[in-house]
């Protein structure tokens, strides 16, 4: 049986069946209901600024004061005797969701110990270019090395160097700390380091102000 098409009658449609809306309203404008000028009642706005103070801000001569909990450059943190807080787990870069954070985890020994634990962050590299500031890193972490400072000064006019490193994210060593490696100064396994009661003001909490 052949489907010839050319013999099949098309369809007829009579005008007028498809209901449009009416444009009746669209013949005259609405009238205002305001007493106010059209020109005035647009600048209203405009006007209402002219007569608030004006703050101005002598950045950067004066450093602009953030709040307390300002998500700000990442600060890798220490333990009182020096050791870093980072155990090289990698939780901090899984659960970035720029990708941002890159870690590669080493082995600690009894000759070369950087860390309470078995391991620590023998690479550590943040990408500025990407980060977003999310702080989502930061609650990953298990052990608080990984805080946010008020540091937000962070423009540069070269790629290269918003790729900051372990030495450049590490905390300074404070007064009574010990460059590592060294041994386990205060215990002798990684409980007495993460388990103890933290010192009032301790050395890492002062460095960075550790708000999340």
């Amino acid at each position: 049986m052949s489907d010839n098409r050319s013999d099949r009658t098309p369809a007829k449609r009579s005008g007028g069946e498809v209901a449009r809306p009416s444009t009746d309203h669209l013949a005259k404008p609405a009238v205002r209901d305001s007493l106010i000028p059209a020109a005035v009642q647009g600048f209203g706005v405009t006007f209402a600024q002219i007569f608030r103070k004006v703050t101005t801000e002598q950045y950067p001569f004066e450093p602009k004061v953030t709040k307390p909990r300002y998500h700000g450059r990442h600060v890798l943190n220490r333990h009182p005797d020096g050791l870093e807080k980072c155990v090289g787990c990698e939780l901090c870069a899984w659960a970035c969701p720029a990708d941002a954070i890159y870690v590669e985890g080493g082995d600690n020994t009894e000759e070369a110990r950087y860390s309470p634990g078995e391991r620590y962050g023998a690479v550590y590299q943040i990408n500025y270019l990407r980060c977003i500031f999310c702080g989502l890193c930061i609650e990953a972490c298990p052990t608080r090395s990984l805080t946010m400072s008020n540091d937000f000064e962070l423009a540069d006019d070269n790629r290269q160097d918003l790729i900051y490193t372990k030495e450049q994210l590490m905390a300074p060593l404070l007064p009574g700390m010990e460059q590592p490696p060294h041994p386990m100064r205060l215990g002798d396994d990684e409980k007495d380091y993460y388990l103890r009661v933290p010192e009032a003001g301790s050395a890492s909490e002062a460095v960075v102000g550790e708000q999340a």
